[in-house]
C-alpha cells in the first residue's frame, strides 16, 4: 500500500494518513477529547473560564484523534490551502496542511508578517484588532480551509474571512476544535460552512 505523500509500504499503527484521497479515522472519541480539555477559572482575568486545550496537545494520540475528526470527510486534493488563525490555529493548521499535503498560510496580528500585506479591522469589547495576511499567501480562485481552537464572539474569524475574501480565495469551510455557541460567533461568519468539533 502506498500512502499520499509517503512510500510506505505499509499502514503505521495507530497512525491516521490519507488513503485513497480519504482521511483515515482514528479511534479516539469527541468525549474523551473534551474530558481531555482542562478549565481554569478567571483566566486570563476574572471572570473568565479558559478552555486550555494543552492536555490534549501534549498527548500524541488525542492530538491525531483531534485531527482526525476536524478533517473529517476533507479529501486529499480539495484543498489548495489551509488558513490558521493567530496563535494557536497555527498548530491544527499547519498539522492539517501537512495531512492534506497542501500549503499552509498564517494570518496573523498586524506587524507580525515581515512581507507586504492586506490587513483586516475588527471591533473589540473595547478598542480594536488587525489581522494581516501575505499578499502573495493566497491566489485568487484557490480553495481554502480555515482552521482554529476556538471559536467565540467570532471577530478574528470574521475578519480573516474579510481578507480571503479580498484575495478572491474560495472558502470551502471553517472548523474549530471549541466553539463557545452562547457568544454566537457564528452569526458573524455568514453562510460559510462551519463545524465545530465540541460545543459548550
Amino acid at each position: 500500500m502506498r500512502w499520499a505523500g509517503f512510500p510506505f509500504a505499509r499502514r503505521l499503527d495507530g497512525w491516521a494518513g490519507v488513503r485513497d484521497n480519504r482521511v483515515l479515522m482514528h479511534s479516539v472519541s469527541v468525549a474523551e477529547i473534551e474530558r481531555s480539555i482542562r478549565n481554569v477559572p478567571d483566566f486570563p482575568k476574572p471572570g473568565i473560564q479558559f478552555k486550555d486545550i494543552t492536555p490534549v496537545l501534549a498527548d500524541g494520540r488525542l492530538f491525531r484523534g483531534a485531527m482526525d475528526h476536524l478533517l473529517a470527510g476533507v479529501e486529499a486534493g480539495a484543498i489548495d490551502k489551509v488558513v490558521g488563525i493567530d496563535a494557536r490555529g497555527f498548530i491544527f493548521g499547519a498539522a492539517a496542511a501537512a495531512r492534506l499535503d497542501c500549503g499552509f498560510v498564517p494570518v496573523r496580528k498586524k506587524g507580525k508578517l515581515p512581507w507586504e500585506t492586506h490587513e483586516q479591522s475588527y471591533d473589540l469589547e473595547y478598542g480594536s484588532a488587525t489581522v494581516a495576511i501575505h499578499t502573495d499567501a493566497v491566489k485568487e480562485g484557490e480553495r481554502v480551509l480555515v482552521l482554529d481552537d476556538l471559536l467565540a464572539t467570532g471577530g478574528t474569524a470574521a475578519a480573516t474571512l474579510a481578507l480571503l475574501e479580498k484575495v478572491g480565495a474560495k472558502i470551502v469551510g471553517m472548523r474549530f476544535l471549541i466553539e463557545l455557541a452562547f457568544l454566537q460567533g457564528r452569526e458573524r461568519l455568514g453562510r460559510h460552512p462551519i463545524q465545530s468539533l465540541i460545543t459548550y
